[in-house]
């Protein structure tokens, strides 16, 4: 009896075994019937995909980049435009007031005749500079009746003293905004008094930006700004190259005033050549401008001695440092 039982324990165990094996093989041979393709196409076909959406990514941008060039060629052009039209415009008026002055002069029968010979040549400057303007043509350093406009960055240097506050302030504050015109966009702008007193000293370490609003806040400002001047424009000349010269940066100090009431022009002129110095080919690190208001000027007795000086110092200042000096006249309005 035990050796019929043990006999079919070990026949179950048998059939088990086989059950097993049969069903490993069945599972390989699953395997081999289906057995799945290495997918080179498709992974060949997702690469070429990528591919060419990277080119025509590529292609989009610089389509975009030459969309962007061309706007700005055209932003360009049509500030171009506009600067133009506004100079003849300014030209005009200085040829008109020339013109007037040229008359006054031979209506009076002056012996003055340097003053005749320098009217008459101003007069045909600004005639080839309107004449240069309508055609069209451009030169790369630009001037507007004789100073020149190529600066991108400018300083406003002022004289905050009590006589031109009492006596020339309204005439400044024009001539700082016909200066801002010939500039219809530049890229940063400063303002101090003579003493190197900042308009906003907020400032005091960098150019303010351009724009439309700033250049309200400066005039809205200059009505009633009062800073301490002793008349001497020294110190807001070395200040503004001090802190502000850049060597990657075109910059003009506009130097406004009517009387020097220092004692040395010479002394003057040497320390700022020392600080502005000039390169090989005669360029300096920043242009100067000067501006005279004849507040000191009496038609009778003629200018007193700290306008001579003032003027003096101007039109040297100006001539060593590749700018202009303008004097201005007191029937100009």
């Amino acid at each position: 009896m035990s050796r019929r039982v043990r006999r079919r324990s070990e026949d179950a165990n048998i059939s088990f075994l086989d059950i097993i094996c049969c069903g490993f093989g069945a599972i390989i041979l699953l395997l081999v019937i289906v057995k799945p393709s290495q997918p080179t196409v498709l992974e060949e076909s997702i690469i070429q995909d990528k591919g060419l959406v990277r080119a025509l990514q590529e292609r989009l941008f610089e389509i975009r980049g030459q969309v962007a060039y061309l706007e700005t060629e055209l932003n360009a052009k049509q500030q171009q435009l506009g600067k133009d039209q506004r100079r003849v415009a300014i030209l005009r008026s200085e040829f008109d007031v020339l013109n007037s002055r040229q008359a006054s002069v031979d209506d009076n029968g002056a012996d003055d005749a340097s003053q005749l010979e320098d009217l008459q040549i101003a007069l045909q400057s600004l005639s080839r500079e309107m004449q240069r303007l309508l055609k069209g043509r451009k030169k790369l350093n630009e001037y507007v009746a004789g100073v020149p406009v190529d600066s991108e960055y400018i300083i406003f240097i002022i004289d905050s003293s009590g006589s031109m506050k009492t006596s020339a302030w309204p005439k400044l504050v024009r001539e700082v905004q016909s200066t801002l015109t010939i500039y219809p966009k530049v890229k940063g702008i400063q303002v101090m008094n003579n003493e190197g007193i900042y308009m906003f000293p907020q400032y005091r370490d960098r150019f303010m930006p351009d724009t439309p609003a700033r250049r309200r806040d400066i005039i809205r400002k200059l009505n009633d700004w009062s800073a301490f001047s002793a008349s001497t424009p020294v110190g807001g000349i070395t200040r503004a190259i001090k802190q502000h010269f850049d060597k990657n940066k075109k910059i003009s100090l506009y130097v406004m005033g009517d009387d020097y009431q220092g004692r040395s022009v010479a002394r003057v002129v040497k320390a700022v050549a020392e600080l502005n110095e000039a390169n090989a080919q005669g360029e300096t690190l920043v242009r100067i401008h000067g501006v005279g208001f004849p507040v000191l000027v009496n038609s009778a007795t003629g200018p007193n001695s700290s306008a001579t000086r003032y003027a003096n110092l101007m039109r040297q200042l100006a001539e060593q440092n590749n700018g202009t000096f303008i004097g201005l006249n007191s029937n100009v309005r």
